[in-house]
């Protein structure tokens, strides 16, 4: 029998049952469209948190440090004590900036964040605050819509200050035009001096929804004595390795342990950031994929009733020549179609859905050419290991055996 023939056979066969044939299908098109999906999200955030990384500039370093707060507030410019009664190393404002004065650094600031009750007018809400030195708005090269940024004087004096999101404004006022305008925060009393450039969601968080202080107050609302996040921006892209070793070196000879403190540089967060979302995408993709098997097996009965139903039919085509590998072909060709179609469909599905998707997971997803082919290969595989078994089990019937099933 041609190849042509059996192909015709096993597609008459499926229109034969259809509402079977579909049910069948469901589970590989439920598998395949999860794949597609799930792995788009994967893709979708790596792409999201490399362009937040990058967006920050590739002079970047961001150190962190490990000690437990002590009590009492500080934290004021000028301060140099290094320890405390107790012997815990405390880290101090003027000894950051000096790091300021190394040739391949060109600017640094603590920060310190919390959140806190934020009041304007009869709105209340929740809000993130992150108190800064007037660099940081160099170091992460986001600078103001309106009025200004924090400046020295608000840090030495702790003025009651704040630069406020545009998001946080729109909430609080209905408008981002909003400098000058007064907000409580935690029940203190501040003055607008400026409205963030929009910038959306960064790895420190949602910036639009923020309000940025002066540090040295910041640390005294937020009740933080020890400082416990530093960015510094080096000079350019070539002396961040040289920047990064000044820094360690600093908080080796302050702290003696180099478990106490991390200093991450752009290329290893974005290298620990896609390994991550890397490793999401792959566990996202696998949990996807035992849909497909289980899609399979109900390929594989399927196939087993098919044979069963019919037998006869088996026989009398054996009885009248047909070889086995005709046999196991149709069959093995009717559970690939399967298979196959249900793969096409899902993909189908999962690019729609995909971008439904788009407008709850707040980020851009893509389906790449790569993934979409796997999927397909995958589930076509799918059909022919779950359907060998069935397709073997009808070529290995005797027509005598056959004949006289009923």
């Amino acid at each position: 029998m041609q190849l042509f023939q059996t192909i015709s056979m096993a597609f008459k066969a499926i229109a034969g049952n259809k509402v079977r044939s579909f049910l069948t299908m469901l589970g590989v098109i439920i598998g395949v469209m999860s794949v597609i999906v799930l792995v788009a999200i994967g893709q979708g955030t790596t792409a999201s948190v490399t362009e937040s990384i990058s967006s920050m500039g590739t002079n970047l370093l961001t150190v962190n440090i490990m000690t437990r707060s002590v009590g009492g507030k500080g934290g004021a410019r000028g301060m140099t004590a290094s320890s405390n009664s107790k012997g815990t190393v405390i880290l101090k404002l003027d000894e950051i900036l000096e790091l300021e004065q190394d040739e391949s650094i060109a600017y640094v600031s603590p920060t310190c964040t919390g959140s806190l009750t934020v009041k304007a007018g009869s709105t209340n809400t929740t809000a993130y605050v992150m108190g800064v030195l007037p660099a940081y708005q160099y170091i992460i090269n986001q600078g103001v819509e309106q009025g200004r940024y924090i400046i020295d004087a608000d840090v030495d004096n702790r003025s009651a200050v704040c630069v406020i999101g545009v998001d946080l404004a729109q909430e609080l006022f209905g408008n981002t035009n909003v400098v000058g305008n007064t907000v409580y925060i935690d029940a203190r009393k501040f003055k607008i001096v400026g409205v963030l450039e929009s910038k959306g969601t960064s790895m420190t968080g949602s910036s639009d929804e923020s309000i940025v202080l002066p540090f040295t107050l910041a640390q005294r609302m937020l009740e933080s004595t020890t400082i416990s996040s530093i960015y510094v921006s080096a000079v350019d892209s070539l002396s961040v390795d040289a920047a990064q070793e000044v820094v360690e070196r600093f908080l080796y000879k302050k702290y003696q342990n180099e478990s106490t403190y991390s200093v991450m540089n752009q290329t290893q967060m974005l290298e620990t950031a896609n390994e991550t979302a890397s490793t999401l995408s792959l566990m996202l993709g696998g949990i996807a994929g035992i849909s497909l098997l289980v899609g399979g097996i109900g390929i594989m009965n399927i196939m087993l009733v098919s044979v069963t139903e019919r037998t006869r039919e088996i026989g009398i085509r054996k009885a009248i020549g047909a070889k086995r590998r005709n046999i196991l072909l149709q069959f093995l060709i009717e559970s690939v179609v399967i298979s196959g179609l249900g793969g096409l469909l899902g993909l189908v599905l999962g690019y729609g859905l995909m971008h439904v998707l788009e407008n709850y997971v707040g980020m851009s997803l893509s389906m790449s050419l790569g993934v979409a082919q796997l999927a397909i290969a995958f589930s076509m595989a799918v059909g022919v290991i779950f359907g060998l078994y069935p397709a073997n089990k009808a070529s290995c019937l005797k027509p005598i055996d056959a004949l006289h099933y009923s």
